[in-house]
């Protein structure tokens, strides 16, 4: 009998019953049970795994079987979900107020530094008309030192230089199902396996099967970024936070460089720690390089890279400069911008900062009163029509009063500054309130 052929491994007793371990290619069979000696009796017999693999694909069922719920069972569980409901009710308020107070802080501080803002001549000069001003400058960033990884023979004139590696890895992907059958819960758990190139270490303990799927515990190489401490603008120096604020990364190139050793091997733009490039093993690592920021003109890369900055001028330094409001200006574009171009970019990505966290502090509004309100569902949950009926009205009521507290919450930030537009937006937070108080003698009338 050979290993093609199926064996019987072992008979394991389990109380008054038996359970047989079956194994084909040193897989289990469609329908067996997979557990060992220390393996309940009841679990082993409540669950099953069935087992497939591909060339570059492996994957594997596990089905789980559970008492269906009762009624103080669910029940418990609902009232835990309005603990974890009211605290992201709570939540959602300082979310859209602490919004509100933000973006009135960032659109007062644009205000103010687009009506003090000043255009120096020359960037090759230092003014000391403009010491402590707002001034724009616009121009190619310069540093004086080259950045190199002296381990793959990479060196590049730029204010940042990126190393990235990936490691080809096992990756898990869990996709489930749960259906009722014969007054029992069943839930199905389909676990895939696939090889990818991936930066971060894939930790293949916690999967759900490790067998044949290791991976390694850390990369030989890690990913880096290098950053030139001195960058320039003509005279002027940027600060830290302007050169953290370089981050136009491109790819290089390598199509020029050699391999850096013999274990190395260069294909396309990527450096390969493999034997095989073509057909990689779990383990290998390839490494890609990109820079941000050029300096200087190259005949390869292109011309310098221009910025545009508007900060405060302290001698040859650009640096933060603090508003009235208490908020600090010090912006950096990438590109030929003129200072009123600027504010306005500036303007618009607070308006999408803003709206996009009202809308995420409604819709934490939103999920926090599904949550509180689920244990009604659950009173009613034995009844299928009015189940159904309960749940789109509290949905409804959910939305309208989601909408009707942010509306609320959005108008008491901006009362002390507008008090005009948050009375108008008051009201408009009335407004689901009032069409259901219409809808209610109608109701009655029918």
């Amino acid at each position: 009998m050979n290993e093609d052929q199926l064996l019987i491994l072992q008979d394991w007793k389990l109380g008054p019953g038996r359970v047989r371990w079956q194994l084909r290619d040193k897989k289990p069979v469609s329908g067996s049970v997979w557990g060992g000696p220390g393996t309940p009796a009841k679990r082993l017999l409540s669950s099953s795994v069935e087992y497939s693999s591909t060339t570059n694909r492996r994957e594997h069922v596990k089905t789980t079987t559970n008492p269906q719920p009762g009624f103080l069972e669910r029940l418990s569980e609902t009232s835990g979900g309005m603990f974890v409901g009211l605290m992201t009710f709570l939540l959602s308020f300082y979310l859209i107020f602490t919004n509100e107070g933000r973006a009135l802080k960032t659109a007062t501080s644009l205000a103010e530094g687009l009506s003090l803002v000043v255009s120096p001549e020359s960037i090759h000069s230092v003014a000391p008309e403009n010491e402590g001003r707002l001034v724009h400058i616009i121009g190619a960033l310069r540093t004086s030192k080259l950045l190199s990884d002296p381990n793959y023979g990479v060196h590049l004139p730029a204010v940042k230089l990126r190393r990235h590696v990936e490691m080809y890895q096992w990756v898990e992907t869990e996709e489930s199902r749960e259906y009722t059958e014969d007054g029992q819960v069943k839930t199905e758990t389909r676990y895939s396996y696939n090889t990818e190139w991936r930066s971060e270490i894939v930790n293949s303990r916690n999967f759900d099967r490790e067998i044949g799927h290791k991976n390694p515990s850390a990369m030989a190489v890690e990913s880096f970024t290098a950053t030139a401490p001195f960058v320039q603008i003509g005279r002027f120096f940027l600060s830290a936070g302007l050169i953290d604020k370089v981050d136009n990364f491109k790819p290089l190139s390598l199509s020029k460089l050699e391999d850096p050793h013999v274990d190395i091997i260069r294909r396309g733009d990527y450096f390969y720690h493999s034997e095989n490039p073509k057909y990689p093993e779990v383990g290998d690592l390839r490494v890609s390089f990109s820079y941000a920021g050029l300096s200087g003109d190259d005949p390869d890369l292109g011309p310098a890279h221009v910025v545009t900055v508007i900060a405060r001028q302290r001698g040859d330094q650009l640096l933060p400069y603090s508003t009235k409001s208490g908020d600090t200006l010090l912006l950096l574009h990438h590109g030929d911008f003129s200072a009123e171009e600027v504010f306005h970019r500036e303007r618009k990505s607070n308006s999408v900062k803003t709206w996009g966290l009202r809308a995420a502090g409604w819709m934490a509004m939103f999920m926090g009163l599904n949550l509180m309100t689920r244990i009604l569902y659950t009173l009613v949950d034995w009844f299928p029509v009015f189940r159904d009926l309960v749940n789109i009205g509290l949905k409804a009521f959910a939305f309208c009063v989601a909408t009707s507290l942010t509306l609320l919450t959005v108008a008491a930030g901006w009362l002390f500054y507008r008090p005009l537009w948050a009375l108008f937006i008051g009201s408009l937070a009335l407004v689901p309130i009032i069409i259901a108080r219409t809808r209610v003698p109608a109701k009655k009338l029918e």
